[in-house]
């Protein structure tokens, strides 16, 4: 006998009901690993790591709920595990362009795969911050939203929209909507990060004078390249040519002093499993400024290929001798992929490289005692395809390192630095600017007497309406800043803006604009 259609399903449904409830009252709530793979390397290995994390925080999550207190070693994993998170979080919007050309279904079975994959590191990014910093309490929320929701989904079922980034965000979706963005998110990791901008500024360029399709200015070369813009990132980008012993030399006003910092951001594009173990961006500091090489230098050699991890190669020469030639391993394979920023220190002889807030060298004498430095040259090598696998530039600062802030703060009562950084026309804090906001709270924490007034300011580009109002907001989240990360009483502490009304440099340059955005700290 035939039942209906209708009919049929409803008691196929009541069937299941009965079969599953038992078993849905029972399980844990632990998210479940997808099973299966979607056939895409990058998915697949996002879902992977994202899932090998999850299921190392839930473990230590565990321990606390059962009152077993964490040992250093835990301690030491869950840090790592963190700062690896936040990578492979930044990671996710970058995995839409391997979907290219991919089928409807198997794009439907990666959407799903990896909206669970940042459920699961959504949870594993506030458990760990909470275990480390001593606050987890679970409650009924936390167990409830463990709760894995593959009843309501199927890894085979389409994505209800055809536009693959709104799908690829759509587990923030639900998120309740906040009147204020909370600044600390996602900074946390860098509160230990201890790389401190040099506070003269020597030299800045993010090409904004320059023309599309020109060679920047300000810089010199024996090859080939020119200023671009790109579609997924904002301002203007130097592109390199890679050339046999080809030099791109940034013009230095002036030889480089004893202590002082370089940072730049850069954006790789076609880098993927078949490019060469070779490829790297040369970074050299060397005594000569002309395009031979000189007598003494100091060498970093940055990979950037990404089917095993490769060393970065650091070697030098003082004298015409090589007293350092070694290689460093570090995986910054993720890294490379999603516009890394470049932050070196150079203090007398003593250099130190850090890759977004992760510090990979630091070698106390690679530079010679009796070195001056005339020169920064950059040099790209070992891609294979030409004009596929592209490197770019941005935003390069080389600035003198200045008397210690926090000892200036405590002097003279007052500081201003230019070494916050935030996003462009906003209050978004850059993560890798807490390395001076960290030394403000160290004063903070030392005399507990101590309030400060915060004030923003700004270069002229914009109306002067909105240019002091981002200034006040910029003050305000560098407060939030102390308060949420540093946990500074937010009573001691007050904020203002001055926008573009007490320039300190001249705004029709580019350098002097750099020096106009800044943050001031006055002892009130």
């Amino acid at each position: 006998m035939k039942y209906p259609t209708v009919l049929q399903k409803l008691l196929v449904t009541f069937c299941l009901t009965l079969f599953l409830a038992p078993k849905l009252d029972a399980q844990t709530k632990k998210l479940k690993r997808p099973k299966s793979r979607v056939g895409v390397a990058s998915v697949d290995s996002f879902v992977q790591e994202s899932f090998d994390l999850y299921d190392k925080v839930y473990k230590y999550d565990g321990y606390a709920a059962a009152g077993t207190p964490l040992e250093d070693e835990d301690i030491d994993v869950l840090e790592e595990a963190l700062e690896e998170m936040s990578s492979l979080s930044e990671s996710a919007p970058d995995i839409l362009n391997d979907l290219d050309g991919v089928g409807v279904l198997k794009q439907g079975k990666a959407t799903l795969q990896i909206n669970k994959a940042k459920k699961a590191l959504k949870y594993s990014i506030k458990t760990a911050k909470e275990l480390l910093l001593g606050q987890r309490e679970r409650d009924k929320k936390d167990d409830d939203q463990e709760k894995d929701s593959e009843s309501s989904e199927s890894e085979d079922s389409t994505p209800k929209s055809d536009d693959k980034a709104n799908d690829i965000d759509s587990s923030e979706s639900n998120e309740p909507e906040r009147d204020i963005e909370n600044v600390s998110d996602g900074l946390e990791v860098y509160s230990k990060y201890d790389f401190v901008p040099g506070d003269k500024l020597i030299f800045y360029d993010d090409f904004a004078n320059d023309f599309i399709g020109d060679f920047p200015a300000k810089w010199n070369t024996n090859g080939s390249g020119e200023v671009v813009t790109l579609n997924k990132v904002t301002g203007r980008w130097f592109e390199f040519k890679q050339g046999y012993n080809t030099y791109f030399i940034p013009n230095l006003p002036r030889n480089l002093p004893e202590n002082y910092t370089i940072e730049f951001d850069l954006v790789a594009l076609g880098i993927n499993k078949q490019t060469s173990s070779n490829a790297d961006l040369e970074i050299r500091l060397e005594s000569n400024n002309t395009f031979r090489t000189g007598d003494d230098f100091a060498r970093i050699r940055m990979p950037f290929g990404q089917y095993s991890v490769f060393d970065f190669n650091v070697n030098n020469f003082i004298n015409r001798e090589s007293t350092i030639n070694n290689s460093i391993q570090a995986d910054i394979r993720k890294a490379v992929l999603n516009k890394p920023h470049i932050s070196i220190a150079v203090n007398k002889e003593r250099f130190r490289l850090w890759v977004n807030e992760k510090k990979i060298i630091d070698i106390p004498k690679l530079i010679g005692a009796n070195t001056t430095i005339k020169a920064l040259k950059f040099h790209m090598d070992g891609f294979k395809k030409e004009g596929k696998e592209r490197l770019f530039i941005s935003n390069l600062k080389v600035a003198e390192g200045g008397e210690d802030l926090r000892r200036k703060l405590m002097n003279d009562g007052k500081v201003s630095t230019n070494g916050i950084l935030f996003d462009s026309g906003s209050s978004k804090i850059q993560p890798r600017s807490l390395g001076i906001v960290r030394q403000i709270s160290q004063v903070l924490m030392q005399d507990e007497s101590i309030k400060l007034n915060i004030i923003g300011h700004t270069d002229a580009d914009g109306p002067d309406d909105t240019n002091l109002k981002l200034s006040k907001d910029r003050a305000a989240a560098v407060k939030d800043a102390l308060v949420n990360i540093y946990n500074i009483p937010a009573e001691r502490l007050t904020t203002d803006g001055k926008g573009e009304r007490e320039p300190v440099g001249d705004n029709k340059t580019t350098d002097g604009k750099a020096q106009n955005r800044r943050v001031e700290f006055v002892k009130i």
